[in-house]
C-alpha cells in the first residue's frame, strides 16, 4: 500500500484487514529492518518507504511496483509539500476502500485497460480500480484532465465511476475540467477500448467522504462565495455518495455486484407495486396507495435531489429507504415530507455479505 500510494497516512492503519495489535507489531518490525520509516511534518504524518524496500520490492515483484516506484512518478520522488501529501494520502484512502471491498487495484491485477500503446482487448476482471495517474499515463490525450480533482476510475460489471475522495471536507470544484473526465471516459472506454461492454449512459460519479455529514453539506451546497467547491451541478446525473470506512466499504462490494444489488431489490420491494419510471416524480416502487418510493441506500445524491425536488413542487409525501446510519442526514435534506424507511445495516450485512 505505501508503495502504490507513496506516502501511506498513519491514521489509515487500523483500516487495513487485520488486527490492531499484529498491524503496529508488522510496522514496528518494517520500522527496525529500514524498510519503513515515518515521515511528520506540517501536522501530516505518514509512512514511506526506504530505499532497501524499494529495491526488495522492484526484484520480487517488478510488473507491479516498477511503474510506481521507478523515474519521476510522483510516487518514486516525494515531495515535503502539504498538498502534494495530501494527495497522496486521499489516494491511499481510496485504496483501501477499493481494497477492501474487493476491488483489484494492483497493476498486475488488471487488464491494461488505459495502456499509453492502446488496448489488446484482454478480458477486464471485475471490480477493478485505475488511479488517476494510470489514466493520465496515456499520454497526449489525457493532456486536458491534468487539472481535475478525480482519483481515478472504478470499473463494475455495471458502469464506470469517475471515483473522487473528498475527505472531510467540500473538494475544491471546477466544472469543465471535471467535464473533461467524463468526456474521456466516453471516449476511450464507451467509443473504443471497451464499446461492447459500455455505453455513455454507464459513466458515473462517485464521490468518498469521511462521514456521512458530508454527504449533507453536499446536498445544499451551492458552491462557496466562488462557485469553486463541489456541488451537485448537473455533470452527472448519477452521483453516488459512500463513506470511507467499513460501512461505506460493504456498499461499495454492493454497487459493484449486480445480483446482490437485485436480491435486495426484490426484498426492499415486497408489498409494494411497481414503479413508473416515466412519471413525473422519480421512483423505484410505489406504496399500495400511490407514494413514490426510492430506494436511496446507495446514496445517489442528484437522484434523491430529484424526488425531494418533485415531491415538493407537487406537495405530495413520498418514501425513501435508506440504511440506518444514512438516516438523520437525508431526514435532515429531506423533510417532513419524505418518510424514512431504514434497512438495518447489520442485519443486511448478515444475510448478503456473511
Amino acid at each position: 500500500m505505501t508503495a502504490i500510494s507513496g506516502e501511506f497516512p498513519t491514521s489509515q492503519l487500523n483500516r487495513l484487514p487485520a488486527s490492531p495489535y499484529y498491524l503496529e507489531s508488522v510496522v514496528t518490525a518494517l520500522k527496525k529492518s529500514g524498510l519503513l520509516h515515518t515521515y511528520y511534518r506540517d501536522r501530516l504524518r505518514g509512512y514511506r518507504l526506504g530505499a532497501r524496500a524499494k529495491s526488495v520490492l522492484l526484484d520480487g515483484w517488478p510488473e507491479r511496483f516498477a511503474s510506481y516506484l521507478t523515474g519521476e512518478a510522483e510516487t518514486n520522488r516525494l515531495k515535503s509539500e502539504t498538498t502534494r501529501r495530501l494527495r497522496l494520502h486521499r489516494l491511499a484512502e481510496t485504496y483501501v476502500t477499493m481494497d477492501n471491498a474487493g476491488v483489484g487495484i494492483y497493476p498486475d491485477e488488471k487488464p491494461k485497460v488505459f495502456a499509453p500503446q492502446g488496448f489488446n482487448g484482454e478480458a477486464v476482471i471485475y471490480p477493478a480500480f485505475y488511479s488517476s495517474r494510470e489514466v493520465k499515463d496515456m499520454g497526449v490525450d489525457t493532456t486536458q484532465i491534468r487539472s481535475s480533482r478525480f482519483a481515478g476510475v472504478l470499473l463494475s460489471p455495471t458502469g464506470i465511476y469517475a471515483t473522487y475522495n473528498s475527505g472531510a471536507a467540500l473538494m475544491k470544484w471546477r466544472y469543465k475540467s471535471e467535464l473533461r473526465v467524463k468526456t474521456l471516459l466516453w471516449s476511450v472506454l464507451c467509443q473504443q477500448r471497451l464499446a461492447g461492454q459500455y455505453r455513455t449512459e454507464n459513466v458515473y460519479g462517485l464521490v468518498l467522504g469521511d462521514s456521512m455529514e458530508l454527504g449533507y453539506q453536499i446536498l445544499t451546497s451551492t458552491g462557496g462565495a466562488k462557485h469553486d467547491y463541489f456541488m451537485l451541478d448537473g455533470s452527472y446525473d448519477h452521483f453516488y455518495f459512500l463513506t470511507n470506512d467499513h460501512q461505506g466499504e460493504v456498499i461499495l462490494a454492493l454497487l459493484c455486484d449486480p445480483v446482490k444489488t437485485a436480491e435486495l431489490d426484490r426484498i426492499l420491494s415486497q408489498g409494494l407495486t411497481v414503479g413508473n419510471p416515466g412519471r413525473a416524480i422519480e421512483q423505484d416502487a410505489a406504496e399500495p396507495d400511490g407514494t413514490p418510493v426510492l430506494f436511496g441506500y446507495f446514496c445517489d445524491l442528484p437522484r434523491i435531489v430529484r424526488f425531494n425536488t418533485s415531491l415538493e413542487l407537487m406537495e405530495r409525501p413520498g418514501t425513501l429507504i435508506c440504511f440506518d446510519f444514512q438516516a438523520d442526514v437525508l431526514r435532515r435534506y429531506c423533510g417532513g415530507r419524505v418518510r424514512l424507511q431504514t434497512i438495518d445495516f447489520t442485519k443486511f450485512e448478515g444475510r448478503l455479505f456473511p
